[in-house]
This record gives structure tokens, sequence and C-alpha cells, in this order.
């Protein structure tokens, strides 16, 4: 860890195949007194200036969103990320985390996301020193809102397939931009769109568009199911003439930026799922302490322990995901802010990560949201009651920042392009897992220490990981990419290794920092989780396997898994239970 306690760079997606120690990763037990301040603060306003007028809020009250932009503008929290040269606080990207957490209260917390991720970082890290200037301070203000406009209604996930087109002038001042953008956040009330767009037919570029541009035009508001208090509509251009001065980064590299800046925004939105599973957390413990069903609180009855206890054990381990991730992410952005092509390097390193965190965080916050409307029951289903805008709400962060769907090709496809280009070396570790397989088994010392058979478990399963891909790779060859339900299982057990490997990390840092007793609520979350993942893993490998070899060489495989995957079953009950008392106890997520 270097001086800031942020993570040292290592190579992104090298987890599966080096040993990470637990002093080698952040974990939020790890803020400093500053973080805590801006936690505490940004908290203080979610309470008081977001909560109370989420009912305005859903109405589309633009002019409230615009004013909740302003105050946070004077606290600081839009310029987080943004140099002070540019009127921004040049904070760490731990703190971009925690302000994202602690405003991920119902729709606005969309609002906010687009406009200081999406809207602001492009220009952060790809605009020339006199669009930082002009752009760039009144954004931290809050009184210049910024959008970005990619998708369209023929390219979603295929961002290369945009139809929208650059003509260049004749005497090259402008482009003339023309073309229909889809579901763009904050259009209804932005002042700037990052518009994406192709020269001369296929030069993928991005472009700075100001609202006022003569042939802009935005569509009327999408009804949507959830987030309806974000604006959500289409955004029009009809030769609308952009200053050649207003290219960000360089013609044709409109792709790079896109897919960097979304790599920055799935582990961002990771952060905001966290923030809103720890709301929603609290407020289903409280309502289960309150409630009464045969004379005794909800909160007594075994089968709600466990939705509580599952609960915040999913939300520790995403929270160990996303700060772990940030740490990362620090560690290679720290002082790069005037270098586009540093910038992207830095950014892309750790795309794998940034994907794992996105769809686990998201679906994490589904399972919490439709498990509150569980506890909640009948009064659940009522609008009356904040389980139903939760469930409604928490729905689109699959769809954000990519589908999970594509977000899993991604982290199986760049695996694998990363390790046929020798930047990672997998190969090599696939064959000597392969090795291990043949030769005989060796004795295994008694589990004597805090979390060893969860140690052992984690660097099973990353042997897992290897055999499983090595095979398929094996079997398909360059037609692997057609086979998105076997990519799509690989990335399953990719997630499910670096959960389990980050909530463990986390665990071990505090038995280390703060002694085995006061780190038993982390142990106990850590043996939960593990002893329910090696079963999905162990599904979920049997499936590629078996779509990969038959006959004997499918027995030969399975005899290799069950070898890597032998494990006595926990007492998940009993440890349920005592992270439940806890939560109750607390009356809030703790860990």
């Amino acid at each position: 860890m270097d001086a800031k306690g942020v993570s040292a760079p290592v190579a992104g997606g090298s987890f599966l195949i080096r040993e990470t120690k637990p002093g080698d990763v952040f974990a939020p037990e790890a803020f400093t007194d500053e973080h805590r301040l801006i936690a505490q603060t940004a908290r203080d306003f979610a309470e008081r200036e977001i909560i109370p007028n989420l009912d305005r809020i859903e109405q589309k009250d633009w002019a409230l969103t615009r004013q909740l932009f302003r105050r946070l503008g004077e606290l600081g929290f839009l310029g987080a990320g943004v140099p002070t040269a540019y009127g921004g606080s040049e904070l760490d990207m731990i703190t971009s985390l925690i302000v994202a957490e602690e405003l991920a209260v119902g729709s606005f917390s969309v609002s906010f996301g687009a406009h200081v991720g999406i809207g602001m970082e492009p220009i952060v890290f790809f605009g020339t020193e006199a669009q930082r200037r002009r752009y760039l301070p009144p954004m931290v203000r809050g009184e210049l809102i910024g959008a970005y406009a990619l998708t369209e209604p023929t390219a979603g996930s295929d961002a290369m397939a945009i139809r929208t087109k650059a003509a260049r002038s004749p005497n090259g001042r402008f482009f003339l931009l023309s073309g229909a953008k889809q579901f763009i956040s904050n259009a209804s009330f932005a002042d700037l769109f990052n518009v994406f767009a192709k020269v001369d037919g296929d030069q993928h570029t991005c472009f700075l568009v100001d609202r006022t541009t003569p042939g802009v035009s935005v569509g009327e508001e999408e009804h949507k199911m959830g987030v309806r208090g974000s604006s959500t509509a289409s955004v029009f251009l009809e030769n609308a003439p952009v200053p050649a001065e207003n290219v960000l980064g360089e013609v044709g590299q409109g792709f790079k930026v896109a897919v960097n800046i979304l790599n920055m925004g799935r582990f961002r939105l990771a952060a905001g799922c966290v923030g809103a599973s720890k709301q929603l957390l609290r407020q289903v413990i409280a309502y289960a302490h309150e409630r009464r069903q045969f004379g005794r609180a909800l909160a007594e009855f075994g089968l709600i322990k466990h939705k509580l206890a599952e609960m915040a054990v999913r939300v520790y381990v995403a929270e160990s995901m996303a700060y772990r991730t940030g740490g990362l992410v620090e560690g290679a952005l720290h002082g790069i802010h005037g270098d586009p092509n540093e910038a992207m390097r830095a950014l892309e390193e750790y795309a794998i990560e940034c994907a794992v965190n996105k769809v686990y965080a998201s679906e994490v916050l589904d399972y919490v949201a439709d498990e509150t409307v569980q506890v909640y029951g009948g009064y659940g289903f009522i609008e009356d009651y904040p389980a139903a805008r939760a469930y409604r709400d928490s729905r689109i962060n699959r769809l954000f920042e990519g589908t999970n769907e594509i977000n899993r090709l991604l982290v199986t496809g760049m695996l694998l392009r990363r390790g046929q280009r020798g930047r990672l070396p997998l190969l090599p570790a696939a064959l000597q897992v392969v090795g291990e397989l043949t030769a005989p088994p060796s004795g295994e010392a008694p589990s004597t220490g805090v979390l060893d058979e969860e140690r052992r478990l984690v660097s099973m399963t990353k042997k897992v990981v290897l055999f499983t891909a090595g095979v398929a790779v094996q079997k398909f060859l360059d037609a692997l990419e057609e086979q998105q339900e076997i990519l799509a299982g690989i990335a399953d057990l990719v997630i499910e290794t670096f959960a389990m490997e980050s909530a463990l990390l986390r665990a071990l840092r505090a038995v280390e920092h703060d002694g085995r007793e006061h780190a038993a609520m982390k142990t106990a979350m850590v043996e939960s989780y593990v002893n329910d993942a090696v079963p999905r893993i162990d599904a979920v490998t049997r499936t590629v396997l078996a779509a990969v070899a038959e006959g004997d060489g499918l027995r030969t495989q399975l005899a290799g898994l069950r070898r890597f995957l032998r494990y006595t079953p926990k007492n998940t009950i009993a440890l349920r239970r005592t992270i439940a008392d806890r939560l109750i106890q607390q009356g809030r997520y703790t860990s």
C-alpha cells in the first residue's frame, strides 16, 4: 500500500493467478477521518434535502433537481474528482465512491451519477485545456449540467453501430451532426451533451455539444417503470454545427473514450448499489423490529433472520469488492489528469474488475429490494411504503452501463484476450492446474487458523476457473466467442472468485488489525458466503464442462472438479442467526 492507503498497481484480472495479501487491498475500515467526515456530510444532505423531496422529484420537478445540484456544488460534492485548477477538490477515487454510496437515494442518484460520472469525467480525462476551463468550473458549481449521449434506437450495447453522422464543414471549422440519441439521462435539463458520432462514416468520435446549439432538440420524457424522478428522453440533432475545437479527445478515438468512461461508471454504479442496499436494510430491520405477528416481532422469527442476515452478507461482499477496486483504480489514476493516453491506459487496466463489480452489486441490490418487499409482506406491495419504490428503482441497474449479460461477456472476453496476448500469463497457470490433476493427491494440514478453510476454497476456486476456461478454449478455439452461455458461465465463476476473495481479504485484514474477537461479524459473513458460494460454483462448472465434453472425458473432468471443491458444510443457520442478532441490535447494516 502507498502513503495514501490505496493499492499499489497490479495487472487487471491478475487476482485469478496471484496471491493477494490482506494488506494489499483497500477496505472501508481504512477510511481516513476526512473520508468519514465527507460520508457523514453527504448522508446528512441526503436525509435533509433529498429524502423529504422524493415525491416532488418523482413528479419531475426539474427546478428542484437543479437546485439540489447547486447545493451539492456549494458543498463540493460535484467536483470531488476534478482538479483544483478547474474548481474541483481533486480528492481520491475512494471519496468519489463514498459520495456515490451516500447519495444513492431514489431517482436523484441517477441524475447525480450521470452528471458527475459520464457527464463530467470525459472532460476531466480527455478534454483539452480550453475545454476543461470552459466547462468544468460551472459543472462543479452545479450551474451547468452534463449528459452522455451514446445510445441510439438501433445501437445500445453495440456502441460501434451508432448511425449519428458528423460531416466536416467546407472550411473545416465545424462538424455538422445529424442523428438521434435515445434513453439519455438528464436530457430534459442538461446543458451539455457528450455526443458520439461517426466522422467520414467510420471514425467514432466524441463531441461536446451545447444544448443551445441550433439543430439540437430534446424529445418527450419516457414513461419509466422506475427511477421516475430522473430524466430520460431522446436527443435529436439536425445538421447541428459543432465547433471543431469541441471534439473531445481525437477524431476516431470516441469508442475508447466511451468504453473507458463506462468502466468508471460501472464500479461507481456498484458503490451506489451498495449504498441503496444499506438504506433498504436499515428500513427493513426497523420494520421487522416494529411489526408484530403471533405476539412476536418479525425480527424474532428464524426465516426473517435468515433474510436479514443474507442481505447483510451480500452487501458486505459487494462493499468489499467496490472499495478493493476503488483502491486499485486510485492507484492507477493517481496524478493522471493531463495525459489522455495515460488516463485511457489506467482506466482500461481494471475494466474486468469494473464489470465484475457492476454485475455483482446490481444483482445484490435487486435481491435486497425483492427481499425487502417480502419482509414487508402486503405492505411491501403498497406504494405508500418504501419497499415498492425501491423495488421499481433497483431494476434499472442491471441495464445501466451495459446490460449484465454484456458485462458477463466482457469479463470472459477481456480475460481470454489478455491471456492470448501474453498480457496475463493465464496459459501457464492453466497448464499448472492440469498438472495438479494428474499428480497424486497431497495430504492437507488441518485447519487451525481463522478462515483457513475459506482461504483454501478461494485458492481452489481460482484453479476451477482456470481449468474450466482452459478446456473451453481447447474445445472451441476461436469459435468460443459464439458460445455465449459458456462465456457467461465462466464469467460467473470469475465474479464469484473475486467476490469471495474480496470479502475474505477484508475480514483477514480486520483480524490482523483488530483481533479475531472484534472481527467476528466479518468472519461469520465470510464463512456463510463461501459455504454457499461453493455449491453455486460447482453447479456452474458442471454445466460448462457438460457443454464441452462427454463420456470418459467428462467423467475425468468432473473427478478433477470434485478434487478441487471438496469441502465440509458449515452450520450457516447458526451463522446467520448470529449475524441477524447483531443487525437487529445495531438497527442497521454493520460489519
